[in-house]
């Protein structure tokens, strides 16, 4: 992915849009293998915690990007960009070589069976192999391209938060095209939006003491993550009207600004809820839930700077933005139905049913 998005600096056009995806679909593997590591590594009771750590940078990086990049691509042009973020690849890339373990159960298990192997001469194979055949790369790749997909055609909890957690990400990248001023000082109005989300993630430690209590008397149903999925569900609406009906030359710009705050606030709630759920449901199968997720996520945020301008250019200002509004606030009640609901929809769903026995 470093060495992609290096070239990306110095090609342009065609070259450019080919260079993107490939770096896009290699640099994807963080997050997609995120939840399973934190599946691997945590307990149930601190594993909000782990993904607190893990989607800070998420969070953090589509708001506080602009900022920091504005100015320099203003004042360097965005060659410049591609190389800063080049660079920081490159320096993380190093790191996580050196530093981070192999987490994955079946896989240590094979690595124990095969130095004791040869460390004492007999033919050692891990319980969780027994009577299996090694797969093959082919079929690897099979199951990695069409489990994904699965789960989002024949799961209903994956499809119907996933398209959630989607049109969440892709009204975020909207507000990239909603202010039409310098990228500079255009990257200043995202720190409303930095606020919420500092709000959210203070939100997440009270919550997490609450889930610590539940533990207490053994795990908790995978449902007992969506309270502050429900709350964050409120909260985003809010945020979107308050937006829509104050962004006009006529109200003071802090006013608009101000009201991206209950919109990240309420991003950080649903999406750390949501993964949280989605991982409790599935652990087994986290990484392949998380990359249907994810592939409806991206797309969504790919899309959507796509029409803003045409949208807000036709409908004008209050209007364009009055329309993502309603659909948060269709979505309102995905949390609470499957807060009441969810472990007889489990029961339901075959991967969901997997998981519980």
């Amino acid at each position: 992915m470093t060495l992609l998005l290096n070239y990306c600096g110095v090609f342009a056009t065609l070259y450019l849009v080919v260079l993107r995806f490939f770096a896009a679909a290699s640099g994807s593997s963080s997050l997609t293998n995120a939840g399973e590591v934190v599946v691997d590594i945590w307990p149930d009771e601190k594993r909000v915690i782990g993904l607190l750590a893990f989607y800070a940078a998420p969070f953090f990086g589509p708001v506080l990007g602009p900022v920091c990049s504005g100015f320099l691509g203003e004042s360097r042009g965005w060659r410049w960009v591609q190389g800063l973020v080049s660079i920081l690849a490159g320096i993380i890339c190093v790191v996580v070589i050196w530093s981070a373990p192999e987490t994955y159960a079946p896989v240590l298990l094979r690595r124990r069976a095969r130095r004791l192997s040869n460390l004492i001469g007999k033919v050692y194979i891990a319980r969780i192999n027994k009577g299996k055949l090694r797969k093959s790369l082919s079929s690897m790749i099979k199951v990695a391209l069409t489990r994904p997909r699965a789960f989002l055609w024949f799961e209903p909890i994956v499809l119907l938060l996933s398209l959630y957690m989607a049109l969440l990400y892709g009204i975020l990248y909207m507000f990239f095209g909603v202010f039409p001023i310098s990228e500079g000082i255009g990257g200043l109005s995202f720190l409303g939006m930095a606020g919420g989300i500092m709000l959210g993630i203070g939100y997440t430690f009270p919550d997490h003491s609450r889930y610590k209590k539940l533990s207490a008397n053994g795990k908790p149903d995978p449902e007992a993550r969506l309270p502050p999925a429900m709350v964050g569900a409120v909260t985003i609406p809010v945020g979107m009207f308050w937006f829509a009906w104050t962004n006009g030359p006529d109200q003071h710009w802090l006013v608009s600004i101000a009201a991206q705050a209950p919109f990240g606030f309420g991003f950080v709630l649903v999406y750390l809820s949501i993964q949280a759920y989605l991982v409790d449901s599935y652990p087994i199968y986290a990484a392949s839930v998380l990359a249907g997720n994810i592939l409806l996520r991206s797309g969504m945020g790919a899309a959507f700077p796509m029409f803003t301008r045409y949208m807000y250019d036709g409908l004008g200002i209050h209007r364009a933005s009055t329309i993502p509004a309603f659909l948060a606030l269709a979505c309102v009640p995905l949390p609470f139905l499957f807060y009441k609901f969810g472990p007889r929809i489990r029961r339901k769903c075959r991967f969901a049913r997997e998981t519980d026995q």
